[in-house]
């Protein structure tokens, strides 16, 4: 058989799976192909959107409220909002939400901080959209109330909470205090539905 005849008859790829040959060119498509894991990075960068979307919202309306506060309604009468059921009254909080331990800033301090690094760590297996909303709630509530731990009176990461929503015979709070406990109620939900922060469902 001639030159020319060996070129035409012999394939480019090697019809022997067990050659040398065969198993380098397996090799190489096997590299050039995506890994499976790469597609699933994409929903997790939604999730993720999510996330910072709703606690970047969730702290906004708290920051914008506690900034018409101070300039508007503080050292001022109280705003009737719904007659005496629901009325717009500025206090300064040195507790936790709705006011629980007073006295106890820095520890509240320093449980926000940790919050926040929780829902960090969590961020990186996060695929499931409903917990992205839950954490942004929770992320963007501690923010707003650890912004003013760190920078109002009397400082030192002890300033007081603005609050100012003051239903009847109940204590009074602010949006980001509302934030955490709608975001913590979805937590509690999804997890007694079984629904994990991947996206996976378990049974106890």
């Amino acid at each position: 058989m001639t030159e020319a005849e060996r070129t035409i008859t012999t394939p480019d790829t090697p019809e022997n799976p067990d050659t040398p040959e065969a198993a380098e060119t397996s090799r190489g498509a096997s590299q050039a192909s995506p890994a499976p894991q790469a597609g699933a990075a994409a929903p997790r960068r939604r999730r993720i959107a999510v996330l910072i979307g709703v606690a970047a919202l969730a702290y906004a309306l708290d920051l914008l409220s506690k900034i018409w506060v101070v300039h508007s309604l503080e050292h001022h009468e109280p705003i009737n909002v719904l007659g005496h059921y629901l009325r717009f009254d500025a206090i300064r909080n040195a507790g936790a939400a709705f006011g629980f331990g007073q006295g106890m800033t820095i520890v509240f301090t320093v449980i926000a901080v940790g919050v926040i690094v929780v829902i960090a760590r969590l961020s990186r297996r996060l695929y499931s959209a409903p917990w992205a909303v839950a954490l942004g709630l929770l992320l963007g509530g501690a923010f707003g109330n650890l912004t003013d731990r760190v920078f109002r009176a009397p400082g030192g990461f002890q300033g007081r909470v603005v609050d100012f929503v003051a239903p009847e015979h109940f204590a009074v709070f602010n949006l980001a205090d509302s934030a955490i406990c709608v975001g913590g109620a979805l937590i509690v939900l999804l997890s007694f539905r079984g629904v994990d922060p991947d996206g996976t469902r378990h049974q106890d």
